[in-house]
């Protein structure tokens, strides 16, 4: 037997280029279900949107470990997430809940403030459209049926 008939030494041809315990950015974001592809997770990361425990990613290929924190937006929230376990496929979302824990809960919606949205105008009553019930009232005034 000779030192070729090794396997240990040998590189393996389909191993993925990460260390041990870490994991792709873009494809951990995917795998606890932030981003419905995983595209959509690399062009994020790509942009410069993502940062790992305060230094920004610049590339989809950044490995994250347990215990990193990531900064990023995702629709009108930033989501502070702490890296807690490196997942092995995309599965359900209790198994991807599992994976992160929220630092920063998103607000919801009826307590976000927002300066720029204006309460709607007062309307006196028989403004504008009339409605279903005036038009009924207008069919019987006019005898109409």
């Amino acid at each position: 037997m000779t030192d070729l008939d090794d396997d240990d030494d040998l590189p393996d041809s389909g191993s993925d280029p990460t260390p041990a315990g870490r994991l792709r950015i873009d494809k951990w974001l995917w795998f606890a279900r932030f981003f419905k592809t995983r595209s959509l997770a690399a062009k994020l990361c790509n942009g410069g949107g993502v940062r790992v425990s305060g230094t920004v990613v610049g590339k989809a290929h950044y490995a994250v470990k347990p215990g990193d924190v990531l900064t990023f937006a995702q629709g009108r929230h930033i989501r502070v997430i702490k890296v807690v376990a490196l997942g092995s496929r995309r599965g359900p979302a209790p198994e991807a809940q599992a994976l992160y824990e929220d630092l920063a809960p998103p607000v919801r919606e009826e307590a976000i403030q927002d300066p720029y949205r204006a309460p709607p105008a007062p309307r006196e009553p028989g403004a504008g459209r009339p409605t279903k019930r005036d038009r009924r009232a207008l069919d019987q005034l006019y005898g109409e049926e």
